[in-house]
């Protein structure tokens, strides 16, 4: 393989955007896919430069080496000029990942790990180009032993059907889905990645709040539909006194004129649960630039694109906005 590694372009390990998955509904299968389980924590790209450090990079690419650095020095022994891209989780005691857990990273740093499933760039060079298989394939030699806080996404070649059935019993997130012969796509959402939600639960985009105590009340939020932002709900559960004004803390800067969700206002009572906005209740809101993304549960959604007895999760800071669009 290293004769083929120095015949591959070169590249600087330096920040790329991640490759996305399509969200779907039903998962693919046949001989041509491999699965993963999928992960809820931060999307995270591990870059050593030459000459340079380990930092992990959140997907907007931000550094998170002061808040998880023992995961960085985990890394330390990567090979210069290289870019793994992972999940960065805490795991439960059941070993599950659990986004509300990795909310609190500084009491749970023995349950942090970094879940590597991709290599970008290897000892100055490019591999983007080549299979999944192909990169998989190198990845695991560097992955040779695991270190406390760094793991690799073991990956299935089999039954999807199977998977999603051991993933539902262990009530995990959900899977994964990888063409094998996938070229790495930066920020791409091309189809040859796709994931299939087993728990109801997905990313939202902050685009209001109606006041309240320690802040506010609730937060209105939707998602993007193309280039418009969809209401869906005003987010009140999941909330405690602490959360809320850290939370405040984040969006309170950022209000604006007008509503920014293009279903807005809905007159008439909903059959489903009430969560309509009408023009009398958006008096109470505060609109704010869509730039937020919150992560939340629910029950399910209703025939209007509204979610019921939502509750809250965690900020998502390493989101973009306009990448949050609706799952399932």
């Amino acid at each position: 393989m290293k004769t083929r590694l120095d015949a591959l372009p070169p590249m600087d390990a330096a920040f790329v955007e991640p490759m996305m998955c399509e969200p779907v509904a039903q998962v693919p299968d046949g001989p041509g896919w491999i699965f993963e389980v999928k992960m809820d924590g931060f999307r995270v790209l591990a870059v050593k430069p030459v000459g340079g450090e380990v930092t992990l990079l959140s997907r907007k690419g931000n550094s998170l080496n002061r808040k998880f650095f023992y995961v960085a020095e985990a890394l330390k022994a990567l090979p210069e000029g290289t870019i793994l891209d992972g999940e960065l989780v805490a795991l439960d005691a059941k070993g599950r990942s659990s986004f509300s857990l990795l909310q609190s990273f500084r009491s749970q740093e023995k349950n942090i790990r970094f879940y590597a499933f991709d290599v970008v760039c290897l000892r100055g060079h490019d591999v983007r180009g080549l299979t999944l298989v192909e990169r998989k394939t190198l990845l695991k030699s560097l992955l040779v032993e695991p270190k406390e806080h760094v793991r690799l996404l073991e990956s299935v070649d089999g039954d999807a059907g199977e998977l999603l059935a051991r993933v539902r019993k262990q009530k995990f997130e959900g899977i994964i889905g990888k063409r094998k012969e996938s070229r790495y796509e930066d920020g791409e959402r091309s189809g040859a990645w796709v994931k299939h939600r087993v728990n109801q639960g997905q990313e939202f985009v902050v685009g209001g709040y109606v006041p309240g105590t320690h802040g506010f009340e609730a937060l209105v939020v939707g998602f993007y539909r193309r280039a418009e932002l969809i209401y869906v709900t005003r987010l009140r559960n999941g909330f405690t006194p602490a959360i809320r004004r850290e939370v405040f803390a984040k969006i309170k800067h950022l209000p604006i004129a007008d509503c920014p969700f293009v279903n807005l206002p809905q007159e008439g009572k909903s059959r489903w649960g009430g969560e309509g906005l009408n023009a009398e209740k958006m008096k109470q809101c505060i609109w704010l630039e869509p730039a937020s993304v919150v992560q939340v549960e629910f029950v399910e959604w209703t025939g209007e694109s509204h979610v019921r007895h939502a509750k809250f999760v965690g900020m998502r800071d390493d989101k973009e906005a306009r990448s949050v669009v609706r799952e399932g």
